[in-house]
């Protein structure tokens, strides 16, 4: 029987191995990480990430050939296939700090791997990782190899949160980066055998080891761009009086831009996109390719103006001032159909009014107060840290609460600012809402899920990202 082994237990390791787990019911996968808290969750009924559809993949397969231990070695130790899916945070200090990927956590998973390996491993790097990280993992285990054939492989994810497990299911594309020598081939196939078992050989790409790398950071960054550039057109719709849903609607009509990531928000958030491309930066600039790295920083610049030009509308409507005014915020996670906040646009915008002394009162429907506390009091980039490295206890902002649905956020609120796309919103009674509001009532919709006509019919003042402006808003201070 082929044993798999994945280190890592978070929002990757989790759910791949879940689903190779059900796939592949011949082979045996065991889910290894060093957090007791989390690993139990995953031997739980409440698993320590939410994904619609894991619970019922987890449950067909957990304790069949699925299984989740804080028996790192032992089980690094009887694997033939090593996944790792450890963090790879943005370095805070030191060379490259605030764009280069820290490997702490990596080196650290290849040096016990080369210390408990008895027999020979095909190491797969599944976290998102940096060019030539491959290379300084083979060093490392080839250094201290005792004779034991290591091969290093490239996997890297391409899941969606919120969609993760249908992305498992049904992949655009598989790919596999591994060294163009027998050896490296014989991996290549070894893993390819894996995924064949239910993803159409067609739909694997095998590459030479750079070019996956790379391909993960390109994926993402292009992504994160198609955001930036509708997000940029949003400002000048605004500016103009055009309407970014009809402009989005009318390039994604064309066969080579397509329709997906067109759609004008608050901003991009997630583990990936703003940490691949400032990678990505700092790559660039490694390279002498400064050009190619001020085009690709100009994307997060982007990115950041959004939030703060929604901030920037949020308090020059009203009244050029929020302070002591209460804010409902509905939505903290950084899309819908997750409980991750990571790098969440929400963040930016909370801090942004909490800067003006706003009152926010916040919901979200999968995010705790502890983690939203902790995200609002972090410092940039520790979010990406283990759950034992970070802040054990943060500080409380006073001026936040949280609540457990959107009537009683917006209960005496000055205005609504929406940052998540959570369906349950579309559905809100606004009458009641309203009805329940101080006066003037304000929407600042950051996700342009809301029917404006319908809500300015109820009475409120209505921002939406992109749309031509309230007439309120045309009469407010201009925005930076």
């Amino acid at each position: 029987m082929v044993k798999i082994c994945c280190i890592g237990a978070g929002y990757v390791g989790g759910p791949t191995m879940a689903v190779i787990a059900l796939k592949c019911p011949k082979v045996e996968v065991v889910v290894v990480d060093i957090s007791v808290p989390r690993i139990t969750a995953w031997n739980s009924d409440t698993l320590p990430i939410y994904e619609p559809g894991l619970d019922d993949v987890v449950k067909q397969c957990r304790g069949k050939n699925l299984f989740f231990s804080t028996d790192v070695e032992k089980h690094v130790a009887e694997a033939d296939i090593i996944f790792v899916s450890v963090n790879t945070p943005t370095k805070t200090r030191g060379l490259g700090a605030g764009k280069a990927a820290d490997l702490t956590y990596w080196e650290s998973a290849a040096r016990m791997i080369a210390d408990v390996s008895k027999s020979d491993k095909i190491v797969v790097e599944k976290s998102t990782v940096p060019v030539k990280t491959a290379e300084a993992i083979e060093k490392i285990l080839t250094h201290n190899s005792k004779g034991i054939n290591y091969q290093i492989l490239s996997n890297p994810e391409f899941l969606a949160e919120g969609t993760a497990i249908q992305d498992l299911f049904h992949p655009d594309r598989v790919l596999i980066g591994g060294r163009e020598t027998p050896g490296g081939q014989k991996a290549i196939q070894a893993l390819k055998s894996v995924y064949a078992e239910w993803v159409p050989e067609d739909r694997i790409i095998t590459t030479n080891l750079w070019s996956a790398e790379l391909s993960k950071l390109a994926a993402n960054a292009f992504l994160a761009q198609r955001i930036s550039s509708v997000n940029a057109m949003s400002a000048l719709c605004e500016a103009t009086g055009a309407d970014v849903a009809e402009v989005s609607h009318a390039i994604g009509k064309d066969s080579r831009i397509g329709p997906k990531f067109l759609n004008a928000s608050v901003g991009f958030g997630g583990s990936c996109f703003q940490k691949d491309i400032l990678n990505l930066v700092y790559i660039c600039e490694c390279n002498g390719l400064p050009e190619v790295a001020t085009y690709w920083k100009q994307v997060i610049k982007v990115n950041d103006y959004q939030k703060t030009r929604f901030v920037n509308r949020v308090v020059a409507s009203m009244f050029n001032t929020v302070s002591g005014k209460k804010i409902a915020v509905l939505g903290f996670a950084f899309k819908k159909d997750t409980g991750d906040t990571r790098e969440t646009p929400a963040i930016d915008v909370c801090k942004g009014l909490l800067g003006d002394n706003a009152r926010l009162s916040i919901y979200d429907p999968q995010v705790n107060e502890d983690q939203m506390q902790r995200d609002l009091t972090m410092n940039k980039f520790d979010w990406d840290h283990p759950i034992h490295l970070q802040p054990m206890s943060p500080t409380s902002v006073k001026q936040v609460s949280m609540v457990w649905d959107a009537y009683t956020a917006a209960k005496d609120a000055h205005g609504i600012c929406i940052l998540t796309e959570w369906d349950e919103f579309k559905t809100l009674d606004f009458q009641k809402i309203f009805d329940n509001m101080q006066k003037p009532a304000f929407v600042f919709d950051g996700r342009n899920i809301v029917d404006a006509d319908k809500l300015r019919e109820i009475g409120f003042i209505v921002y939406s990202i992109g749309k031509p402006l309230d007439p309120w808003l045309k009469d407010m201070p201009a925005v930076a």
